[in-house]
C-alpha cells in the first residue's frame, strides 16, 4: 500500500494539526471580513474628521458641556 503526504498528514498524531491549521484560516479571513466592514461603516470624510477632533478638543478642555458636545456631535454626523 502507497502512502503520500496526504494519508500521513492526514492520520494518526497529526491529524488535530490540520483541524488547528483550518480552524486559524477560517478564523483570520472571517476576522478579515468584518475588520473591513467595520472600516467601511466607519468611514468619515475629512471634513467630519477634522470638526470631530476640534469638538473632541473644546470638549476635553472643558469649553463646552457634555449635553452641547453630544448634540454637535450628533449635528457632524448626521445621526
Amino acid at each position: 500500500m502507497r502512502m503520500d503526504w496526504m494519508d500521513h498528514w492526514m492520520s494518526g498524531p497529526y491529524h488535530w494539526l490540520w483541524a488547528v491549521f483550518w480552524l486559524a484560516i477560517w478564523v483570520l479571513v472571517i476576522a478579515g471580513i468584518i475588520f473591513l466592514i467595520r472600516m467601511l461603516l466607519e468611514r468619515k470624510t475629512p471634513v467630519e474628521r477634522r470638526a470631530i477632533d476640534i469638538l473632541d478638543e473644546r470638549y476635553a478642555k472643558g469649553e463646552i458641556t457634555r449635553e452641547e458636545y453630544l448634540d454637535k456631535r450628533k449635528d457632524i454626523l448626521n445621526i
